[in-house]
């Protein structure tokens, strides 16, 4: 629009007008800076009635920080700078420490001494660099290692012994929250056991599998190609040195077993129960997106404490269903009922084996992984992980509770929703399945009161010779030949009465007569058998068989021998019956004869098995449960949310 006058005559405050001359220069800014400081007022105006001021009076009240009760004490300043001062020392300001920053626990299993752990050490260095980007402090600390493979006389009996160091660690030390570095086996439920008794905001970040490896052309699946080389040593296939060669080429890298064993089991579990962040179980180690996850797993522990999101707000009923559902998908670990049964009891959650039959045995195997399947982990994380094995079954409503909630503030629902896989050769549609009614079941009887067997692993052999008779299908009774530990299998199970349909029974290998459960129950048949073409022999035992093993045993038979249970009454010769459709196992001897053998064990002071080593194995036997209970420490279920129900604990000094 054009002026009516000209500039130098016009009183409009147009933007566009020039200077007359060089005086009006000194107008023209005193003109401007009263236009600012109007606009000024207008905003702070406007600033104050849209935000009052926060006043003692009005302001919303925070959680105050669990570190606070050491780093923040206006009741004593000596007590403050007692408990600060020694973390200087290392380069940490007090600054730091006095900021109001949350303290976060990095839980270190890896070590040389336990190997498929140890990539955790350049892992953490991530973690660190993504608590500190989120506001937070890391303080890295080990926990007590576990390594499955050189650990004697069992690691079960580690589970416990880092749970216990680990929740006093955690009670002990200013930890807001704390970041799980889990992997081999045992470390997750470890892990998991202890942030569910002390209840602060935590998250599992997985090592990561190895990846696959190779021998000739052929897949070698880290665990089991132990028992293939076995067989095949034993049958005159290969020499020692070719053993060592057939191993060894299973394990090609930093990371756990690249199979379906307990390793791959719990993490995958610790992500189903939603404990860690969707998709980040499968990643081998070494890829990248595992150092990228451990970024995100460090920056996403201090929201959660920002949150207040805790174990017990996610490891809830609807949590261990979904875990239960996940197993039966991904063909998992037969010591996974221990383990998830385990961290149940000490999160406050009723959970048995009777659910794991009841909510998991109709259940589809869906993943084409070792030892149920035929590929790998490098396969399997790159056909989806967990998240599209899950996707799949929530396409026919087969995953239980969709809205449970997980570590990133979703449902697990959403978290995995539409992530069907591309490569249903290695995650299978629900509609075809590599097996239907692929779960555990939950086995009773007169040889024991509770016991598991995976059907995953039921090859065609093993059916065809025992559970296809038409007149009494999925049954079968035979003759057994016993085994008192592994010691007397090895130097006997050649010399022994053992035809292709003989039953082979360990005992004296559980909780109490190992001690500590040893994975010794998948017993290979004897040379004869072997050479022959028969592998595939029935097995009993109250000890564990390695979740890499694809051995249809039956397992964790409770009570043990050394608890008084009927396995220590069998013996050579015996028949057993077992009927999966009755869910039974039964001697077929009388009521009179097994009383009998029960008067004369008790004559001679029960079972025996090998004395005590160490003061740790004393208070293990002293203390622990059977394995159909998750094998806990009898006590340790009492004290549950920690963080909680105890204020901190009391001044050192």
């Amino acid at each position: 629009m054009s002026c009516e006058s000209d500039c130098n005559s016009c009183t409009a405050a147009c933007s566009s007008k020039p200077p007359a001359d060089i005086e009006d220069y000194k107008a023209e800014t005193q003109r401007l800076q009263a236009l600012v400081k109007e606009l000024e007022q207008r905003l702070s105006a406007q600033t104050l009635s849209s935000n009052p001021v926060i006043t003692p009076e009005n302001a919303i009240p925070q959680k105050p920080l669990r570190s606070a009760a050491w780093f923040d004490r206006p009741d004593d300043r000596i007590y403050q700078t007692l408990y600060l001062e020694r973390y200087l020392n290392y380069g940490l300001t007090k600054e730091e420490l006095l900021s109001g920053k949350p303290i976060i626990g990095i839980a270190q299993s890896g070590s040389d001494l336990a190997p498929c752990n140890r990539h955790h050490q350049v892992l953490a260095k991530r973690v660190r660099e993504g608590i500190r980007s989120a506001g937070g402090i890391a303080f890295e600390f080990p926990t007590h290692p576990i390594q499955e493979t050189s650990r004697r006389p069992t690691a079960t009996l580690d589970r416990n012994l880092a749970y216990l160091t680990l929740v006093e660690l955690l009670y002990a030390y200013p930890f807001d929250g704390v970041v799980l570095l889990t992997g081999c086996d045992k470390t997750t439920p470890a892990c998991l056991m202890a942030a569910a008794t002390m209840n602060i905001p935590a998250i599992c970040l997985n090592v990561g599998p190895m990846l696959n490896g190779w021998a000739k052309g052929e897949r070698m699946g880290s665990g089991t190609v132990v028992w293939q080389a076995r067989e095949l040593h034993a049958a005159g296939l290969i020499d020692h040195d070719q053993v060592t060669d057939m191993v060894a080429a299973g394990t090609p890298s930093a990371g756990h077993c690249n199979t379906m064993g307990t390793a791959s089991t719990m993490n995958a579990l610790a992500e189903a129960l939603g404990m860690a962040l969707p998709g980040s179980a499968a990643v081998p180690a070494v890829y990248r997106e595992r150092a990228q996850l451990a970024y995100s797993t460090g920056e996403r522990i201090v929201s959660m404490v920002r949150e207040d999101l805790k174990p017990s707000d996610i490891m809830t009923r609807k949590a261990f269903e979904n875990a239960i559902v996940a197993n039966t998908a991904i063909g998992g670990s037969t010591n996974a009922p221990i383990h998830l049964n385990a961290i149940a009891k000490h999160i406050g959650v009723p959970l048995d084996l009777d659910d794991w039959d009841r909510i998991g045995f109709e259940i589809p195997l869906l993943l084409n992984m070792m030892p149920a399947g035929e590929f790998l982990g490098e396969e399997y994380y790159r056909a989806g992980g967990l998240p599209a094995v899950l996707a799949e079954l929530m396409e026919v409503n087969a995953l239980p509770h969709p809205d449970a909630m997980t570590v990133n503030g979703r449902t697990i629902g959403d978290n995995v929703r539409g992530k069907k896989t591309w490569d249903t050769k290695m995650i299978r549609p629900v509609s075809d399945p590599l097996k239907t009614n692929a779960g555990f079941l939950h086995l009773k009887g007169t040889l024991f009161d509770s016991a598991i067997m995976k059907t995953s692993v039921i090859s065609p052999a093993f059916r065809k010779a025992f559970l296809e008779n038409p007149e009494d299908p999925n049954a079968f009774e035979s003759k057994v030949a016993v085994f008192d530990g592994p010691e007397d299998y090895h130097k006997n199970v050649d010399k022994a009465i053992i035809d292709e349909r003989t039953i082979l029974v360990m005992r004296g290998v559980g909780p109490l007569g190992y001690p500590g459960a040893a994975e010794v129950v998948n017993m290979r048949a004897p040379d004869h058998l072997l050479k022959r073409g028969v592998s595939d022999l029935p097995c009993i035992g109250d000890g564990r068989q390695s979740g890499t093993s694809g051995s249809p045993s039956i397992l964790n038979a409770t009570p043990e021998a050394a608890d008084g249970g009927n396995l220590a009454l069998l013996k050579n010769g015996d028949v057993v019956r077992v009927d999966l459709n009755k869910r039974r196992v039964d001697i077929m001897i009388s009521e009179e004869e097994l009383a009998a053998r029960r008067r004369e064990l008790d004559a001679n002071g029960g079972y025996h098995g090998p004395p005590s080593h160490t003061p740790w194995q004393d208070i293990f036997r002293r203390e622990v449960g059977g394995l159909s209970e998750g094998m806990v420490l009898k006590r340790a279920p009492q004290f549950q949310r920690v963080a909680q129900k105890y204020p901190p604990p009391r001044d050192n000094h």
